[in-house]
């Protein structure tokens, strides 16, 4: 068993410390919300995720606790960073609340004995941990990394709707350590349970770990792009993008996960993540310009959704139903979704907007308060002039006589959720 100390109580915080408890370990999350840190403690999850609420609800108050004073990090011997870094406007990441958990890390440790590691798990750009952070660390503890005290990066790879899943079983675990033998060794030992045959344990220093993950986003974002450029292309000329992907997925050299075309990428990673490289980039002189194409497909696929309903519907204070909210399914996140440009859109054509999503409506009614929400996706369609699916949730597949009730039963599927029948006009938005 290991003692851990993790700051931040996010999707990143909560979920990384709840499942190292449920591998054994006695854990602290640190959180300045008092409602969230009271809810933990509770045995309730603060935020939706598939198996989050059984492991909070089975550890809290045993091996998982949380609390809002750094004084618990006296009882640790590994502290995590897993605090947020938005985007500043300029596309590069804000590191106040990083480096005030930072400071707040230092001064809790500087009258503590014995070695203690700190762990970046916060996305920064590669040279943040020894340019900006090492030193706020050294100043505010009193202490010097490298002997009384360690420093690591470990950047994360779960994704929302899955974070369980992909904790229990990762397909990598980045160390960078910069050689530090007593931080690798420690990590080694948490992750111990994790590493099978078919996990890769990478060890490398810190910039490179860093810039793992802004890497492995950043690809996966341009992969996501390229194929709803393929999409739109097949699109024009008549062909199913679905099945060109699936004879693309079969060449081990592009494999089939992300080749479901559609209306793009949104969350918490892949937009913040790809501006912040991008950024970075022409900080250092260079222009990355395939990148900035992935962000401009991405952008135009929500205007291309909405251009597909404009050829059957004049939506002008005409009823349409939006199918999903979250950025993905399985999540009530809603940072980023595809869903708000286009309901941008409806809202600048003057339509009568219904929304449906099954966990994410009340996110987004704080930020679009004055649209109708329905409470449940046959409600939004009734007597709907148009519908745009953007969430593929798996209940808009099995909707089909709910769109019988449409006063026109026009369906553009940004997702190829809903199947092709008679009764309905239908629009794939890459299909």
């Amino acid at each position: 068993m290991m003692k851990v100390s993790i700051v931040g109580s996010g999707y990143v915080g909560t979920t990384v410390g709840v499942c190292l408890a449920d591998l054994g370990n006695s854990v602290w999350n640190i959180d300045i919300d008092e409602g969230i840190v009271a809810a933990l403690n509770e045995g309730e999850s603060p935020i939706h995720e598939p198996g989050l609420d059984e492991l909070v609800a089975e550890h809290a108050g045993r091996r998982f606790r949380a609390s809002t004073s750094y004084d618990v990090l006296s009882e640790t011997d590994v502290t995590m960073l897993a605090i947020q870094t938005p985007s500043n406007p300029d596309g590069s990441i804000d590191l106040s609340a990083v480096e005030a958990g930072v400071r707040s890390v230092g001064e809790a440790l500087a009258t503590t004995d014995g070695y203690h590691l700190v762990v970046v798990k916060s996305t920064v750009v590669p040279g943040t941990t020894d340019e900006r952070l090492v030193p706020i660390l050294e100043d505010s503890s009193g202490r010097t990394v490298g002997e009384e005290l360690g420093v690591a990066v470990n950047p994360e790879f779960q994704r929302e709707g899955s974070a369980v899943a992909d904790f229990r079983d990762p397909d990598k675990i980045v160390l960078g350590t910069d050689g530090d033998e007593r931080a690798a060794t420690l990590l080694r030992k948490l992750y111990e349970p994790l590493v099978t045959g078919e996990t890769a344990l990478v060890e490398t220093g810190r910039r490179e770990a860093e810039m793992v993950k802004y890497a492995n986003n950043a690809f996966l974002a341009a992969k996501v792009s390229l194929i709803n450029d393929i999409g739109n292309i097949c699109k024009e000329l008549g062909v199913d993008a679905y099945e060109v992907a699936d004879a693309l997925g079969e060449d081990d050299r592009i494999g089939e996960r992300f080749l479901r075309s559609g209306v793009g990428w949104g969350g918490s990673c892949f937009p913040k993540d790809v501006d912040a490289i991008v950024q970075s980039a022409r900080a250092a002189g260079y222009e990355p310009a395939m990148l900035d194409a992935a962000v401009a497909v991405n952008n135009e696929q929500p205007r291309r959704l909405l251009s597909l309903l404009d050829e059957h519907v004049d939506v002008e204070k005409k009823r349409v139903a939006v199918l999903g909210l979250a950025f993905k399914p399985g999540t009530d996140d809603i940072r980023n979704s595809r869903a708000i440009p286009v309901l941008e859109g409806l809202r600048d054509r003057d339509a009568e907007i219904v929304a449906y999503d099954p966990v994410a409506a009340g996110n987004m009614r704080e930020r679009f308060p004055d649209i109708e929400y329905a409470n449940s996706a046959p409600a939004a369609l009734e007597g709907a002039d148009g519908a745009v699916v953007v969430t593929g949730w798996d209940e808009f597949g099995a909707l089909d006589g709910a769109f019988d009730a449409m006063a026109s039963p026009v369906v553009v599927d940004g997702r190829r959720v809903v199947s092709r029948r008679e009764g309905i006009t239908y629009e794939g938005l890459t299909w």
